[in-house]
C-alpha cells in the first residue's frame, strides 16, 4: 500500500466518523453549510488584517463544514432540492467574503493594482459558476473546464499559508476566465448540436409519416 493511498483511506475513515458523529446529533445540513459560511466571513477578517498563515488555516477548517453538509444530509435523508440551492449560493457567498477580505488588505496597504486585479478574480469567479448555472438552462451540463470552485479555494489556501496570494490571484485570473471561455465554447458547440438536431426533426417526421 502506498502513502498516499493509507493517508486517503485514514481520511476517509476520520471523514466518516466526524459525519456519523453529526448524523447523531440531529443537527440540520444546512445549518452546518451556514456555519461554514460564518467560519470563511472569519477567515475573511484575517484576510484583511494581513493574517493570512491563520486565515489560511481557517479556510481549510471551512473547508471541512463544507465537505461533510451534503454527506450528512445523505446520511440522514435529509436530501432536498432547497439544500442544493442553498449550499450554492451560500458558496458564492464564503468565495465572495474571502475575496472581499483581500481587497480590504490591499486597500489598507495601498497597492491599487492588487486590488484591481482581486475584483477581477471576484468577476471570474462569479462568471464561472453563473456561465455553468445559465447554460444548464440551456443544454444539459456544462461542467467544462479546469478552475472549480475546490481548486479555487485550494489554491487561496495555498496563497495564505505560503504568503504567495499575488502569485495565486494572477492564477486564478487566468485560469478562471479561461474557464468561462471554455464553457461558453463548449455551450456554443453543444446547442449548435441541438440546433441542428431540431432542425431535422421536422424531416424525419415528414418522411416517417409519407
Amino acid at each position: 500500500m502506498t502513502y498516499t493511498r493509507a493517508i486517503g483511506i485514514g481520511a476517509g475513515r476520520i471523514l466518516y466518523w466526524i459525519v456519523r458523529g453529526l448524523a447523531l446529533s440531529r443537527i440540520h445540513p444546512n445549518a452546518l453549510t451556514f456555519i461554514g459560511l460564518l467560519i470563511n466571513i472569519y477567515a475573511a477578517y484575517l484576510l484583511g488584517s494581513g493574517k493570512f498563515l491563520y486565515a489560511g488555516l481557517v479556510i481549510i477548517g471551512a473547508g471541512l463544514f463544507d465537505m461533510v453538509d451534503g454527506r450528512v444530509a445523505r446520511a440522514t435523508q435529509q436530501v432536498t432540492r432547497f439544500g442544493a440551492f442553498f449550499d450554492s449560493v451560500v458558496d458564492r457567498y464564503s468565495d465572495l467574503a474571502l475575496l472581499m477580505g483581500l481587497l480590504v488588505y490591499y486597500a489598507n496597504i495601498n497597492r491599487n493594482f492588487y486590488v484591481v486585479l482581486t475584483a477581477v478574480v471576484m468577476t471570474a469567479s462569479v462568471m464561472i459558476s453563473y456561465t455553468r448555472a445559465r447554460a444548464e438552462n440551456q443544454i444539459p451540463s456544462c461542467k467544462a473546464g479546469f478552475l472549480e470552485r475546490p481548486e479555487r479555494v485550494v489554491l487561496l489556501i495555498i496563497g495564505a499559508l505560503f504568503d504567495r496570494m499575488a502569485a495565486v490571484l494572477w492564477v486564478i485570473t487566468v485560469l478562471g476566465n479561461i474557464t468561462v471561455i471554455h464553457r461558453m465554447l463548449h455551450t456554443w458547440d453543444v446547442s449548435k448540436q441541438m440546433d441542428e438536431a431540431a432542425a431535422q426533426q421536422p424531416k424525419v417526421l415528414s418522411n416517417t409519416a409519407g
